[in-house]
This record gives structure tokens, sequence and C-alpha cells, in this order.
């Protein structure tokens, strides 16, 4: 700094602390260490809330005692939460002056990690841009007209992006429900060996003639396709950023269970009845196998589902260990069992096991303690081969499986704190 003396005082809720300039310059809070940049009393004055030059003292109105706790870490090296303090408060003062939750001690971020997961507050992109408009009393009227002009457009994006945000969005979403129930029926039903529709007795691939419309299997077929479509071309319409709701999984499914349908009816209408339609049969039929996609489409209405998704995604390190444990044994296991009970030129070789390939299924049944009965080994050296695989099966298996249960524990609380948060905080705007 190039105004004030060479001994720098911080003020910290009235605890005092004095500090070299050239300490200053690399102390290893963020925060204090920005002083040493300054270069005029402005500058100064937006790192700390106040600042005396005679005295050359800097004020901080923060926490004395958290701040204490953060001085211990600077000259020891650990830091912990402060007895009788809330986890998430001490984090906050963290963040002010530079630290991260991976500075503190590994017990105290299992706290502040169960801590945060049991007060889980979501901040969207949107609502730290409004702040951010917010703080320039300029734009405050602007900002307050926008929102009164698109209130029934976030009406209208939480009716249907959020089931529980209100009467009309449960009921919207148990039509929904409805419709992939009955579609998922139509679907099933449609594979039975006695499933003849009225007007003809032709083959599946005739099924998306337009004179089979006049069936009540395919107007059933119509409407539901119908009423996807409706949902998924409004929630475009209303959503706040068009490229992100394209990006998002829920959608990218929906339009994978939307589109078959109106490519069939195109092919169909194309083809016709010659021999073009044979064969467009079987791509007919992968087509609509394809609208079984319609059932993770509940996964938007089901907070089980919404967890198991987001579990999913967030320990995919989990999943790779957990087909790590799996692919390496089976690699083990399989050459061995192949040797065991074909490889050594024995009088009746098991022919189950001819090839490596072939002992990799008897390997991953017998992991996963499923055991089909299809395969098994005759000799004894196979047999206590097979003991060994079983038993490490449940052990590996059993590994990765702890950290996987833990997250989903947390992701279900934080998404049914979410859930609770959004329906409390729309019965309020209710209510006013």
């Amino acid at each position: 700094m190039k105004f004030g003396k060479s001994i720098c005082i911080l003020n910290v809720g009235g605890t005092k602390y004095a500090f070299p300039k050239d300490v200053i310059k690399d102390f290893p809070l963020s925060r204090v260490s920005r002083l040493h940049k300054c270069a005029s009393e402005k500058e100064v004055l937006e790192v700390c809330d106040d600042y005396d030059r005679e005295r050359n003292e800097f004020f901080f109105d923060r926490h004395s005692e958290a701040f204490c706790f953060i001085m211990l870490y600077v000259k020891y090296g650990k830091l912990r939460f402060v007895p009788q303090m809330c986890e998430l408060s001490f984090y906050n003062e963290m963040i002010y002056w530079g630290l991260e939750s991976s500075h503190l001690e590994f017990c105290c971020q299992r706290r502040l990690d169960n801590k945060m997961s049991d007060s889980y507050i979501h901040f969207s992109e949107e609502e730290v841009k409004l702040e951010e408009e917010l703080k320039g009393e300029n734009l405050v009227t602007r900002v307050v007209t926008e929102r009164e002009e698109s209130k029934w457009l976030e009406r209208m994006r939480s009716t249907f992006e959020e089931p529980t945000s209100s009467v009309a969005a449960q009921i919207l979403a148990s039509v929904s429900v409805i419709f992939v129930l009955v579609s998922m029926v139509m679907l099933c039903v449609s594979t039975l060996p006695d499933w003849k529709t009225a007007e003809n007795n032709s083959v599946e691939e005739h099924r998306y003639n337009p004179d089979s419309l006049e069936h009540p299997s395919g107007i059933i077929e119509a409407v539901c396709i119908g009423w996807f479509t409706a949902e998924c071309i409004v929630r475009f319409i209303v959503s706040r950023d068009k490229c992100e709701f394209v990006k998002r999984p829920l959608n990218i499914i929906d339009l994978l269970a939307i589109t078959p349908y109106y490519i069939s009816i195109s092919m169909t209408m194309l083809t016709g009845e010659n021999s073009q339609l044979q064969r467009a049969g079987v791509t007919l039929r992968v087509l609509r196998m394809m609208r079984i996609f319609w059932v993770i489409k509940l996964a938007r209405h089901f907070l089980g589902l919404q967890t198991l998704g987001l579990t999913l995604s967030r320990c995919y390190r989990e999943m790779v260990m957990l087909l790590l444990f799996i692919c390496v044994p089976m690699a083990i296991f399989s050459a061995l069992a192949q040797l065991l009970e074909h490889g050594l030129d024995l009088e009746s070789p098991n022919e189950d096991y001819a090839s490596i390939p072939a002992a990799c299924w008897w390997v991953i049944i017998s992991m996963t303690t499923v055991g089909y009965g299809d395969m098994y080994p005759i000799t004894v050296p196979g047999r206590v081969l097979g003991g060994l695989c079983v038993v490490s099966g449940i052990v590996l298996l059993a590994l990765p499986i702890t950290f996987i249960y833990h997250s989903f524990v947390q992701c279900y609380h934080e998404l049914k704190f979410r859930s609770a948060r959004c329906t409390r905080s729309l019965s309020a705007e209710f209510l006013d």
C-alpha cells in the first residue's frame, strides 16, 4: 500500500490484530492480502467496511470468534468449527475471508455436508442476476415492471415444471401420468398373440395405416401422442432458455418418445401397402418399441425417480468403480474357469466353458449370486474357483454400494426440501 503506517491493524468485530505491511502482502486469507494491492482509500473500502487513515486500522464487521478460529488455521494449519455456532454461518465467514470447505478438517467437512443437505437452498441463475440488477437503483423500476409482465409466464412454467406447485399443476401431472400408463398398457397389450384389430387381420406393420385410426387402439394412441406433443410444445414455449431446454435429459427423452410415432406415420404413408412396407416392417417395430421411453417421463412427476437420476449423475465415479470391480475379477475368473473346465485336455471337458467369453457369463451370474444353473463347473478345482468367485463378488460389489447409498439419501433430502420450499413459496404467494 502507498498510504498509512508500516503496521496494519485489523479490527474484526471489535478484536484487533496488528501485522507488518509485508505480512499483509502474502497473507493466507485472500481478502486480507487484497489490502496490499489497494492504491486508494476507495479501493480499501471495497475490501473492508471502514478505514482509519491516522491509525492505519481496517474495520471488518464480521464475527470475531469465527475469525479467531480462522487465525488459528493461519497459524497452525488446522481449521475446525466454532463450538455452539451454526456450521453454515461459519462457512459463510470462511467464504468471506477467502477459504473453502476443503480447508476444513475431514470431520468438520462431513458436518458441513450433512448440514447443507438438510437445509439445502437453491439459487437459480435468474435469481442471482436479479440481485445484481437490484443493486442499481435506476434498474429497480424496470425489473419490477418486467416481473409483473411475465408473472403469468412464471405461473405457466411452474405449472408444467413443478407438479407440486399448485392444484392446477397437480391435476396436469395426474393427467400426464394417466396418459403414460394408458400408452404403456396399449403397448404391452399390442404384443399379445391374440391381439387383433377389428378392421383387418393384417400384420403388425399395417397398424399405422390411416384406416387403423378408426379402431379404438389407434384412436387412443393418437390421443396420447397428441397430449405429449402439446405438453412438450407448451413447455418449450414457456421455458426461459430454449437451448437449455433442448439439452435437458428429460426433454431429450420426450423427443425420443414422440418422434417415432410421426416417423412411422410418414413411412407408412410413403410406402403404402406395397412390398416396400414389408421391408420397412422391422424399422416400424423398432420405432414402436422406442415408446418405452415414455416410462421415464414419470420421473418428471415422481420424486423417487428424480432422486435416482440425480444420484446416478453425481455418483458416476462410484459407478465406474463398480464396473471396474466387476470387469477385473471377470477377466481373471473367466480365464481360470476356462482353463480348469476345458483347457487341460480332460477326458470329458465341459463344453459350456469352451471359450473365455462363454465363461464370462458364468462369472457374472456367480458374482451377482444369481446362478441361473444353465452352466456350472463339474471339476473339483472348478467348483473351488466358483466358491471364490461368489465370495469375491459379494465383497467387491458391496464396497462402492455404501457410497452410492449415502449419495442417494442426500439427493433425496435435497430434492424433498426443494420441492417443499417451492410449495411453501407458491402457497404464500397465493395467500398474498
